[in-house]
Parts: C-alpha cells; structure tokens; sequence
C-alpha cells in the first residue's frame, strides 16, 4: 500500500487509537504499524510517538507498539 497523502494528526491519533481498542491485543513493530495504516515513516514515528506521550501506547524493549493497559508476551514460533 502507497504511503497516504498528508493527514491531520488528530485524525491519525483517533485511527490507530480506534484500532487498538477494537483490537485490545494488538501488537506491532514499527514497521507493521507503517504499512498497516499506509503512513510514511515520519507521519508513523511521530503519531507513534504522540500517543506513547499520552500514555495510550508503549513499546518494548524489542520495539513492540502495544496499549499501556496490556502485556507482551513474545511467542516463539
């Protein structure tokens, strides 16, 4: 998927935002988040980072993006 044109910030915060609470085991790496949401890497990184200063996400030592309400638990295929 081609990286979206420009969206509002706000916009993209209540999206991922929306996605996470539909799905409150999601769990993803950078680089899942940008193509899942179709974001170039600066729009991901930033909304990304907006919503960990809020406290609504966190990431893991191993760069797993997850609601600050849940726990990771890594599996090992």
């Amino acid at each position: 998927m081609a990286p979206q044109p420009s969206i509002e910030p706000s916009h993209l915060q209540r999206r991922i935002r929306g996605e996470f609470n539909e799905m409150p085991g999601l769990c993803l790496t950078f680089g899942q988040a940008q193509r899942l949401w179709g974001l170039d890497r600066e729009a991901c990184a930033r909304t990304l980072n907006d919503l960990m200063a809020e406290g609504f996400l966190r990431r893991t030592p191993g760069g797993v993006y997850l609601r600050s309400d849940r726990r990771y638990r890594a599996t090992v295929a």
